[in-house]
């Protein structure tokens, strides 16, 4: 071809125009342009500026850029198209600042050589430049065409400069350009990507023409920002159109199909992919097939694709490792991850999360640690999955550990110019879990930037740690920074109305969700308007709102009911409750432990023992409790009634001296008459049992923290428990609290307050009229009354301790002393 070329031009060479020339090197690819540009040199055409600006365009376009350059240089005259060649020529070869020197050394660079720049930058994915020169090129007063516009809009896509993307828009609405569909289609993605649901919209309906790119890009829209069934809906509507769906098209709906779980949707889609042979083995669709049916829950039928894909990369992969940790078990996603051949920080993050959303928390932590030894680069998704992790093991120390990895890594979300507000929610949700409201407050006042998510943990966060007057205050300041709530925040805003008691307004904020707000409330949104009523012995009026609830209540609803009747001691009201929760789960012990409490309370003791009887009928079994702390990097756990600890002679005597300081403290008054009054039922050893072991059950790990340390002033002993613990029919859960200077020495077991030899005590201290205490003790099978009255200066506040034993009338207890009370005798 390239002698045929030249034959050619030697013809021509005699009788041409170089019009000839210019037509010949736009046919002929590199090779000939080369053999065109000798004969041309020996020709009278050489120095001709129209026949070497189009070499050099020649030249440029088939990538000879040594061959564009020198002959530019050698050009002895030069007009604006010969600029403009050398500028595309230096921005297809990449080098921009070559083609940025010669726009500057233009004379009088026109449209054309602006636009270039404008699309060099662009393509070299270089947006904030390729808008600067935008804008100079408006300020230059040159007119702006659908090439101009058309970089512009993609720059602020890949920017998501909404902004600046839609000040491009009101320029466009000013000229003829609107109406091009590539412009339109252009305008639409830039919304999408900025995450302009609204204004994608209405671009799109405002198109008079669409194309497959517009379609695209609206569902595309839909599917990354939501609502995720409007991307099915425009799909269907593209379809009703007559469109072929390409590949961009399947891939985006079948990744809407993925996030609702809509298997049948995406067994069409995947039916339609399967007749058609231009897609059945396109990686990006089969790689988003197989992320659908393992979100989907069908993980043989995400296998059976990923088993027969011509190709494979480490996206397949990490598709199968999520959909096994999500369905099949985190063992077999581990398999799956350690025999990937190539993994990213996606593959990474995928396990980390499956090991956290499954319960298994250490293990996400170790893996965080392979991560870092394998030099892997955490992203914000791997600090938001182990900061759920210590939030989970509510370890406030691991906790700290990862906010240090996080500052390390660079992320920024209390200053800088790029605040990570992902990584600042989990933060503030972390310190919450953990019971560090201060902390997690403070993350949130330093946070530069945040959306609606923190202002849900924080709300949510002072709501579960008790701190009800501040969740409704943030949520006040909430609605003034213009940040609109969500379910979310109303479960927060009831939560804290129910901690602080505030009956009409969590009514009135209940009421406002679809009134004001229009959000209409939800199950978890009921519950918490039952437990608020429960709370305040509202009964009747929580059990007529479970009744009249759109949905059908769940056991958790009713639960909360019963857990109401059990504190107000409602019996006919928690036996109703009761059927209903056993009817819902007959399996689940919690009714009827609640309620096996609930009548032993009132002295009902036949029916106590109908329950517990009706328990072993039906093979339930109540779970029991456990409890942990961490000392000195060792982590001591301890189950319901454990007695295998140590040291445990010291965890009881302390546990009996913290709990009669508390019950002194709070008000606590110990009732056991009815009890006592039953010991000869069958039932009356288990109930006996159960009151006076509720050091172990419930106080043992606070005990275990302690041990033989000696505990000094503020110190505060941080720890965890799975049980309520009741003070007074009042609900309250134990927190970390200062033990004030108090010395643990060991003990000889006879001097353990709570046995005198084989005998078993209970002493409580009553108020009694004019300002006096009646101390009663009780021993097993037998009441004995040692009624004494004291004086006293500081009424039930009074810390007290008893210490000495002697016999009275055969075994009594002797109280040599009571801190904080004077003996009138």
């Amino acid at each position: 071809m390239a002698r045929n070329a030249l034959l050619c031009t030697q013809n021509l060479s005699h009788n041409c125009s170089s019009s000839a020339f210019a037509k010949l090197l736009e046919a002929k690819p590199s090779p000939d342009a080369r053999a065109i540009h000798a004969c041309i040199l020996k020709s009278h055409f050489s120095t001709e500026v129209f026949i070497n600006n189009r070499l050099i365009d020649v030249y440029g376009k088939c990538g000879i850029f040594s061959y564009a350059r020198r002959l530019f240089d050698k050009m002895p005259v030069r007009n604006t198209f010969t600029y403009n060649s050398m500028i595309g020529s230096f921005a297809a070869s990449g080098s921009i600042d070559g083609a940025e020197r010669v726009f500057l050394s233009t004379p009088e660079p026109d449209q054309c050589s602006w636009n270039l720049m404008v699309s060099a930058f662009a393509q070299l994915e270089m947006f904030d430049r390729s808008l600067q020169y935008f804008v100079k090129m408006h300020e230059e007063n040159f007119v702006l065409n659908e090439y101009s516009y058309g970089s512009a809009l993609n720059a602020c896509a890949r920017l998501r400069d909404l902004a600046t993307g839609g000040q491009v828009h009101a320029s466009l609405a000013k000229s003829r350009f609107l109406a091009d569909i590539h412009i339109g289609s252009a305008l639409v993605d830039m919304y999408a990507k900025c995450g302009d649901v609204d204004h994608a919209r209405r671009a799109f309906d405002s198109m008079s023409e669409r194309n497959i790119v517009s379609w695209n890009s609206m569902i595309t829209c839909y599917e990354q920002n939501g609502p995720v069934g409007e991307a099915i809906q425009v799909f269907r509507v593209m379809m009703e159109f007559g469109l072929k769906p390409d590949e961009m098209t399947l891939a985006s709906i079948v990744s809407a199909c993925a996030s609702l779980c809509e298997a049948k949707q995406g067994r069409a889609i995947h039916a339609r992919v399967v007749k058609s042979a231009a897609f059945c083995n396109d990686l990006v669709i089969s790689n988003t097939l197989v992320d659908m049916y393992a979100k989907c829950g069908m993980i043989n039928e995400a296998r059976w694709i990923f088993d027969r894909m011509p190709i494979k990369n480490v996206v397949s992969e990490t598709s199968m490792v999520s959909g096994y940790a999500r369905v099949a078990g985190v063992k077999t996603a581990r398999t799956m991850f350690s025999e990937m051949k190539e993994r990213n920080i996606v593959s990474w993050n995928a396990l980390i999360a499956g090991y956290t959303q499954n319960g298994d928390n250490e293990e996400a932590l170790e893996l965080f640690l392979l991560l870092k030894r394998a030099s892997v680069w955490p992203t914000h998704y791997t600090f938001g999955n182990l900061l759920n992790a210590c939030a989970n093991l509510a370890d406030l120390r691991l906790g700290r550990q990862a906010h240090t990895h996080v500052l390390k890594q660079g992320f920024r979300f209390q200053n800088g110019p790029e605040p990570d507000v992902f990584v600042g929610n989990s933060l503030i949700d972390m310190y919450m879990k953990c019971g560090s409201v201060e902390d997690g407050n403070r993350v949130f006042r330093n946070m530069v930037e945040r959306d609606g998510v923190s202002y849900n943990a924080t709300i949510v966060g002072y709501a579960q740690n008790g701190r009800g007057p501040e969740a409704l205050d943030l949520f006040k300041e909430m609605l003034k920074s213009g940040e609109k709530p969500d379910h979310a925040t109303m479960i927060g805003v009831l939560c804290a109305c129910s901690h602080a008691g505030l009956v009409d307004e969590g009514r009135e904020y209940f009421d406002s969700m679809s009134k004001v707000y229009g959000l209409k409330p939800q199950k978890d949104h009921y519950t918490c308007m039952v437990d608020l009523l429960g709370r305040a012995g509202r009964l009747i009026e929580a059990k007529n709102l479970i009744v009249s609830m759109p949905v059908h209540p769940d056991g958790v609803v009713w639960g909360s009911l019963l857990g109401a009747c059990k504190v107000h001691r409602d019996v006919d009201m928690g036996s109703f409750v009761a059927e209903k929760l056993l009817e819902i789960d007959p399996e689940n012990s919690g009714p009827y432990v609640l309620l096996s409490n609930m009548y032993a309370e009132v002295g009902m003791w036949r029916d106590v023992k109908r329950i517990r009887k009706l328990m072993r009928q039906r093979g339930v079994v109540k779970q029991p409790g456990c409890s942990w702390i961490e000392i000195r990097s060792h982590l001591h756990v301890f189950m319901v009634k454990d007695k295998r600890h140590p040291q445990k002679k010291e965890i009881f005597l302390l546990l009996t001296t913290l709990t009669d300081m508390m019950k002194l403290s709070s008000g606590y008054v110990a009732d056991f008459g009815a009890e006592v009054e039953q010991m000869k039922h069958e039932c009356e050893e288990e109930q006996m049992k159960h009151e006076c072991a509720s050091f172990e059950e419930l106080e043992m790990p606070l005990a275990a923290s302690l041990g033989q340390e000696r505990v000094c002033e503020k110190q505060v002993v941080d720890w965890a428990r799975a049980e309520w613990l009741e003070f007074c029919d009042n609900r309250v859960r134990l927190q970390s609290f200062s033990v004030p200077d108090l010395q643990i020495q060991r003990a000889p077991e006879e001097d353990f307050s709570g046995w005198i030899g084989q005998w078993r005590f209970i002493v409580s201290a009553q108020p009694s009229s004019k300002n006096q205490l009646e101390i009663t003790c009780v021993i097993k099978k037998k009441k004995t009354n040692l009624i004494s009255c004291w004086s006293t200066t500081s009424g039930m506040k009074g810390a007290w301790k008893a210490s000495g034993w002697r016999q009275l009338d055969g075994l009594c207890l002797r109280l040599d002393k009571l801190d904080g009370l004077t003996t009138a005798a």
